[in-house]
């Protein structure tokens, strides 16, 4: 494979491919996120499963997250914002648009997702649909 699903421009060996091999951790919360529209994009289904925060897997259905990732072809990912998420950070969110298609039809998987940073690396945690509403 040569350029990284994850649209960073970068090839997958220097991008996410360690990250997906375990050979690295992602150093940022976007770094995580991209990695994870990756593993949907190759069908690296345990990293999905290992990169959640570890008390919110007993949510993670393997049969289904199986079927998405390997019935849809990924077509492209927009990163839209990110908000903290850098080394130094607990939490960070990033906001993306994830573009697949199954059968022939496109579809796009837009969400606001909350990373959290514990133990020396980042972790999913969950995410909502959309844009997040933003406190002031």
């Amino acid at each position: 494979m040569d350029n990284c699903p994850c649209a960073s421009g970068r090839a997958f060996d220097e991008c996410c491919g360690p990250y997906l091999s375990g050979a690295a951790v992602p150093p940022t919360a976007e770094a995580l996120m991209r990695s994870r529209y990756s593993a949907f994009a190759t069908g690296a289904i345990d990293y999905l499963e290992e990169s959640l925060l570890p008390e919110t897997r007993g949510d993670f259905d393997r049969g289904n997250v199986t079927e998405w990732a390997r019935s849809s072809e990924w077509t492209g990912l927009e990163v839209k914002s990110t908000e903290a998420g850098q080394p130094g950070d607990e939490e960070g969110w990033v906001e993306f648009v994830a573009h697949f298609r199954i059968n022939g039809k496109d579809h796009l998987h837009h969400e606001s997702s909350r990373f959290a940073h514990r133990d020396g690396r980042w972790w999913y945690v969950d995410g909502i649909m959309g844009t997040r509403p933003r406190t002031t």
